[in-house]
C-alpha cells in the first residue's frame, strides 16, 4: 500500500465525533440507580432500521456499504449512560481509525463504572460524552491509542 492509497483511506473514514447540530445528543430520564441497575446488552433496543437509514443519509453515508465503513449507527451518550434511542442521540461512527467506534465502547464502558461507583455524575458522564469523548479516552488511557 502506497501512502497516497493509505491517505485516501484515512480520509474517508467517518469522523470521529459527531455533528452536533445533527446529534446533540438526547438522555432518557433514567435515575442512576435504574443505569446501574440495568444489565445492558440484555435490554430491548427501541433503534429500526429506518432510524438507521434516516442518519446514514442525513450524515451523507449511502448505508453500511459506504466506502467510508465499515462503521455502525453509534448512540452518542451511551444507552449504558441514560442515553435515549432518539435520532437526535445517533451517529455514524467508524470501527477503524484512530478513534473508533471500539476505544469509544471502552470510555463508556469506564463511564459506567465511575457513575455507578459514585465517582461522577451520570449527568457529568453525559455530558463528558457530548462534549468529546477523545478527551475522556485521553484522560482514563493516556494518548497512545
Amino acid at each position: 500500500m502506497n501512502l497516497i492509497h493509505l491517505i485516501a483511506i484515512t480520509a474517508a473514514l467517518a469522523d470521529p465525533l459527531p455533528n452536533l447540530t445533527l446529534t446533540p445528543g438526547v438522555a432518557t430520564n433514567l435515575t442512576t440507580a435504574q443505569v446501574c441497575a440495568t444489565k445492558w446488552g440484555k435490554d430491548a433496543r427501541a433503534v429500526t432500521s429506518k432510524m438507521k437509514a434516516t442518519v446514514f443519509k442525513e450524515y451523507g453515508y449511502s448505508g453500511n456499504q459506504d466506502k467510508r465503513c465499515p462503521c455502525e449507527i453509534d448512540h452518542l451518550i451511551s444507552r449504558e449512560l441514560g442515553g435515549a434511542d432518539d435520532i437526535r442521540n445517533l451517529w455514524v461512527q467508524s470501527y477503524s481509525g484512530d478513534w473508533n467506534a471500539h476505544m469509544k465502547d471502552r470510555v463508556e464502558n469506564r463511564l459506567h463504572v465511575d457513575v455507578c461507583g459514585g465517582l461522577v455524575t451520570l449527568q457529568d458522564a453525559q455530558k463528558y460524552i457530548v462534549q468529546d469523548w477523545t478527551k475522556i479516552w485521553t484522560m482514563y488511557f493516556g494518548s497512545g491509542k
